[in-house]
């Protein structure tokens, strides 16, 4: 059954094709933020950046396109007009895809990850 496909996809799953997807794509310093037990909004959160506003936007519009596409996930997509801060709800798995700049001014890291699992991750990039 298809339907029973489509729910099984999800959690970890989805993780792994977001952050698969999004590394080919040539999105920049992808983070995952384990969200089970923190908050009921999804079970992970991806934080990532593009180089620029047109690839910050494409980089959204593709995931997109593969989760419906491949898995049959619809998703809802904020900012991709403005395409500083673009938010994906994909049920599971949320993802943020900011413009450099715009993510060292929000630092979502530092607001989910431990103190120090995030300092680690900032001074990487």
């Amino acid at each position: 059954m298809s339907s029973d496909t489509s729910t099984k996809f999800g959690g970890q799953q989805m993780l792994d094709f977001v952050t698969t997807n999004l590394d080919q794509e040539k999105a920049e310093d992808i983070v995952t933020v384990d969200l089970r037990g923190k908050s009921q909004i999804a079970d992970f959160m991806v934080i990532c950046s593009g180089r620029s506003t047109r690839q910050v936007g494409a980089l959204a519009e593709k995931m997109s396109d593969l989760l419906k596409q491949q898995h049959g996930v619809l998703t809802r997509i904020e900012g991709k007009g403005q395409g500083d801060w673009v938010l994906m709800d994909a049920g599971d798995v949320v993802v943020h895809i900011f413009r450099p700049e715009v993510r060292e001014f929000y630092q979502l890291e530092k607001m989910w990850l431990p103190g120090e699992e995030a300092t680690t991750k900032a001074t990487k990039s």
